[in-house]
């Protein structure tokens, strides 16, 4: 058998066992019977969540359902994000958070602590300031009438934060769709609508997936023309992206990142 013969039975070899080691990592169902149920937490006695076959239920009125399994001594959410079991019993649950600390949670036998759960499925949020604005100014001696309009869609958008008890969590909110309009006297220079996906050349597009359209104010005008900002946000983080559209006195429109 010559050299090349052997990497290449080696290379074989290798790829059979790593395929076999994934195999070894099977869910570890009585883990996951023990998870049945309400579990609050032992020092406050705040309602953590619910665990009903192979979904997490949460407390609060906003956070998505999640998809869970045990795989080994982890708890696995549907995301990919997991965390380490310390210790479990069938009347305790403590497991390490996305920020090192041991959370540790007991079974509840209040019945109380089921109406926690009474929503049937979580509220989708807005995330808007005003609905309508419009003004006149005037450059040059030439009168200029803008308006913006924020219009509310049903666009969802999924962003991912962490709980009280620093727990991966889903949240939906609806996007935004911003109408822009400027008259110069009687004649209208620009009319169109603004939507997240147009701001994919300014805006890292792992940020943009995340985001909401949240805001478009006008903000002064010059030699070159009507400038607009709008504000792309993730709700639930202190991050956002200003993006300004510029609209011309022959109405054309180009965009350019003024702040993140």
């Amino acid at each position: 058998m010559n050299r090349y013969s052997i990497i290449f039975l080696f290379v074989v070899l290798l790829a059979a066992c790593s395929g076999q080691s994934g195999k070894n990592v099977t869910e570890n169902k009585e883990a996951k019977a023990m998870l049945q149920g309400i579990w609050i937490d032992a020092e406050s006695g705040d309602v953590s969540f619910r665990v009903d076959g192979d979904t997490i239920f949460y407390a609060d009125s906003t956070s998505m359902p999640a998809y869970f399994r045990i795989l080994g001594d982890s708890l696995v959410l549907g995301s990919g994000t997991s965390y380490a079991v310390a210790k479990q019993s069938p009347h305790l649950f403590w497991f390490v958070n996305a920020n090192g600390d041991v959370v540790k949670l007991e079974k509840s036998d209040d019945p109380v602590d089921a109406t926690e759960f009474t929503h049937d499925t979580p509220s989708v949020l807005s995330y808007t300031y005003q609905v309508k604005t419009d003004s006149v100014v005037m450059y040059n001696g030439n009168r200029y009438h803008w308006y913006i309009a924020i219009n509310p869609t049903k666009y969802k958008v999924i962003t991912r934060t962490y709980n009280d008890d620093g727990i991966e969590v889903e949240n939906v909110y609806y996007d935004n769709i911003m109408h822009v309009s400027v008259f110069q006297g009687s004649r209208q220079l620009y009319s169109s609508d603004f939507r997240k996906q147009q701001y994919a050349n300014q805006v890292p597009a792992q940020f943009l997936e995340e985001a909401i359209l949240a805001n478009m104010e006008f903000t002064h005008i010059d030699a070159d023309g009507l400038h607009f900002a709008a504000t792309l946000c993730q709700p639930d983080a202190s991050s956002c992206y200003q993006v300004e559209s510029l609209i011309t006195p022959h109405g054309q429109m180009t965009m350019k990142l003024i702040e993140y």
